[in-house]
């Protein structure tokens, strides 16, 4: 399957092919494979390690749990986003700018503020987005900080194993 995300307006940002994981309470979930291709946006990437990522149902994110690895900064990494549209094997998102970003060691913050600001007033976000962008940012910020389940490791621990299991076949 393909995870696309944009700008506001249409314009391309980044995506790559994932693998479906399968669904829980908290959205569906996608496998991201060590040596997978980002690609389309400003700056093309690969996976240093075996991902899998969160699409919470109705929620505007999407929460990329990372595997530890010297190259890999960051064990979860949420793009705040519209919310996203499944279309059959494709799921379009709107990336929003404000991220917020665990580390490995637990500290956490909010990035691209500056970036979500500025492309207020270049893209013309309308007032309704703008607030549901900040909105969503604090909640995420929120559950980071309660250890809220929906964002924790141990919630994406089974999905690894599930990963794992169908990469050994």
């Amino acid at each position: 399957m393909r995870l696309r995300f944009t700008k506001w307006g249409g314009k391309r940002h980044h995506g790559a092919e994932l693998v479906y994981l399968g669904a829980d309470d908290h959205g569906d979930w996608l496998g991201d494979p060590v040596g997978n291709r980002w690609s389309g946006g400003p700056n093309s990437f690969v996976s240093v390690t075996d991902n899998v990522l969160l699409v919470p149902h109705g929620r505007g994110l999407t929460a990329m749990f990372y595997g530890e690895h010297p190259d890999q900064a960051f064990e979860l990494y949420v793009d705040i986003t519209t919310v996203p549209v499944w279309d059959g094997d494709l799921v379009t998102a709107v990336d929003l700018d404000l991220d917020v970003i665990r580390r490995f060691d637990g500290s956490w913050y909010v990035d691209d503020e500056d970036e979500f600001a500025e492309h207020q007033v270049l893209y013309g976000y309308p007032p309704d987005l703008v607030v549901a962008a900040e909105a969503e940012c604090a909640r995420v910020v929120d559950e980071i900080r309660s250890g809220a389940p929906v964002l924790a490791d141990e919630t994406a621990a089974p999905w690894r194993a599930v990963f794992a299991s169908l990469k050994a076949g």
